[in-house]
């Protein structure tokens, strides 16, 4: 069962007024998107989905033996140079399937992927349309609707956005992408991540804490951290791996090796490789220096095995 049976109309009205001034991330584009104007995410006022699966390629005890309903939101407001999502994050791409004359709803979507099994349902970079999502999530728990959720985002949230999941979300699984806001303009350009990404984990820590795992070793509610390991930037996973150790050394963080250089990549010549062994490796042993436990790590081979393909019904499937 997930932690909530609805949601109230009090946080459905507080998100839905963001729209007319949207803060929901780092951005703070502040335009009216009640009225159809977009910002750096370039998402309007209706939900945008590129695909829904059960996926199984998701940390284990979010994948289980039975897949996590993972629903595909197109947009994204992040602009990240090596996306291996970008078919949907970046031209905009996906059907409007929210509101009555839609199909299918968001909505039948949940009930859909819980009838076929899965653990949980997994919003990927939902950020963006939450207030939306919100409504149709309400929906959903009227018609019987009842597994854990889970808040599959790149950090950029706004604490205004995170306040209002309080109580809604079980799941958080932020990936902090950079320490360095100069990082994170030049790759993903947005100004002030990690200024945004530090209150955002704390928040989200405060209303989850760490995970907690059923009989089964499935997550059942709380915080997994994800890290990508960039090329060249290890130290700036041993800055971001530092700070979260500071909030809790219990934490589980999944430390990432599966950068690969798609999309724009190879007009930054520095990032335009895979990582080395020896890079992830040196990474994985300050987690052990800072007395970190928790923590997953990949094979360096994942880089070619992650790889989805947005124009099949099953993106992950080879």
């Amino acid at each position: 069962m997930g932690l909530k049976a609805t949601i109230p109309e009090s946080k459905i009205k507080a998100a839905r007024s963001i729209l007319k001034s949207c803060i929901l991330c780092g951005h703070k584009c502040r335009v009216d998107r009640t009225k159809g104007e977009t910002g750096v995410c370039g998402a309007g006022n209706k939900i945008k989905i590129a695909s829904f699966t059960a996926h199984h390629g998701e940390e284990p005890f979010i994948s289980g033996s039975r897949g996590s309903g993972a629903i595909f939101f197109s947009n994204c407001n992040l602009r990240c140079v090596f996306c291996q999502n970008w078919e949907i994050s970046q031209p905009n791409d996906g059907k409007n399937i929210v509101g009555a004359d839609c199909n299918p709803p968001l909505h039948e979507i949940m009930l859909y992927l819980q009838n076929q099994g899965c653990h949980n349902i997994n919003l990927v970079s939902p950020t963006h349309f939450m207030p939306q999502i919100l409504e149709e999530m309400r929906i959903a728990f009227k018609q019987g609707f009842d597994l854990p959720i889970v808040y599959n985002t790149n950090g950029f949230d706004s604490v205004e956005l995170l306040e209002l999941l309080d109580k809604v979300i079980d799941i958080y699984m932020p990936d902090i992408k950079y320490f360095d806001d100069n990082n994170a303009k030049k790759y993903s350009n947005a100004s002030s991540y990690f200024a945004t990404v530090k209150p955002g984990i704390r928040e989200m820590f405060r209303q989850v804490g760490n995970l907690v795992l059923d009989g089964d070793e499935i997550a059942r509610s709380g915080l997994l951290a994800r890290h990508l390991v960039l090329p060249g930037l290890k130290d700036e996973s041993k800055k971001i791996l530092k700070y979260l150790a500071g909030i809790s050394k219990d934490m589980w963080i999944s430390i990432m090796s599966q950068y690969n250089p798609l999309h724009n990549a190879k007009n930054f010549p520095e990032i335009n490789r895979k990582l080395t062994k020896e890079e992830y490796f040196e990474v994985i042993g300050y987690a052990q220096e800072l007395g970190l436990e928790n923590y997953l790590i990949q094979e360096t081979s994942s880089a070619d095995t992650y790889l989805p393909d947005f124009s099949k019904k099953e993106p992950f499937k080879t």
